[in-house]
């Protein structure tokens, strides 16, 4: 069951934001929205808790506290982190007016650049929400006037980048004919890690066996890709972290 709650309406405990909330939000409120963020089943420090919900850490600790209290099975400590030991029933989702337009715009991107598969499933995600979605507001969901368009045909889209999203979940090698800008072609086996998308274009992080280091390869200069029945395991200094902190730490 999915709701809507109005922009005129006060904050209801079932609702749901996934991004950071109005400080002036009810207590009961952000209790709630503790409870939906630790159900991730990762450990969250109260910091993190505290910054998501714009409160002291020392408001955190108190409302922790409450919530084991009321027995909600909150389990952790302060300094480390906290998480739920087990699922527990949660009220009935709930968006706001923003975040329903938020995925409606979220779905017609990922049709328009995020490949042929994940553009009908985003499509079915949205026909789900749609179908669920009040009456009253339903024309104005389908009349979003916020597009992403297209307007050619592009196998880095439609093809490339299927393929090399499965081969980065699967862990699969990649075979590739690649065309660097100055026009030189090279054959490269790949370790995939990673997709980036720049506005325009895809980039594919990877490790690289031909030159033993990582390299980017814009989606749109493979000529020809074909994943591998062999697997790869991340070696050490070698997977998608590590490119990250080598990116991250360059002056």
């Amino acid at each position: 069951m999915v709701c809507i709650q109005r922009p005129n309406q006060p904050w209801s405990a079932g609702g749901r934001n996934i991004g950071r909330l109005p400080s002036t939000m009810r207590r009961a409120d952000r209790l709630f929205q503790i409870v939906q963020i630790l159900r991730n089943k990762r450990l969250v420090t109260a910091k993190t808790l505290a910054e998501r919900l714009e409160v002291s850490e020392r408001t955190i600790y108190r409302d922790i506290q409450d919530l084991s209290l009321s027995g909600v099975p909150v389990e952790g400590e302060a300094g480390v982190g906290y998480r739920l030991r087990h699922t527990i029933d949660i009220p009935p989702i709930m968006f706001t007016s923003d975040e329903i337009e938020a995925l409606v715009i979220g779905a017609r991107m990922v049709k328009t650049w995020a490949g042929t598969e994940l553009g009908y499933s985003a499509q079915s995600a949205l026909d789900k929400i749609t179908a669920v979605i009040p009456a009253e507001l339903r024309n104005k969901i389908e009349d979003s006037k916020l597009f992403s368009l297209r307007f050619s045909q592009r196998q880095d889209l439609d093809v490339n980048l299927d393929i090399c999203r499965k081969a980065i979940d699967g862990k699969r090698l990649l075979q590739m004919n690649y065309c660097r800008a100055d026009g030189e072609q090279s054959l490269r086996c790949i370790r995939p890690l990673g997709l980036y998308f720049w506005g325009n274009v895809w980039t594919l992080v990877g490790w690289c066996e031909l030159r033993d280091d990582f390299r980017n390869f814009r989606l749109d200069r493979i000529l020809s890709i074909q994943p591998e029945n062999t697997t790869f395991a991340d070696g050490e200094g070698q997977s998608l972290p590590d490119f990250i902190k080598r990116m991250t730490c360059k002056d």
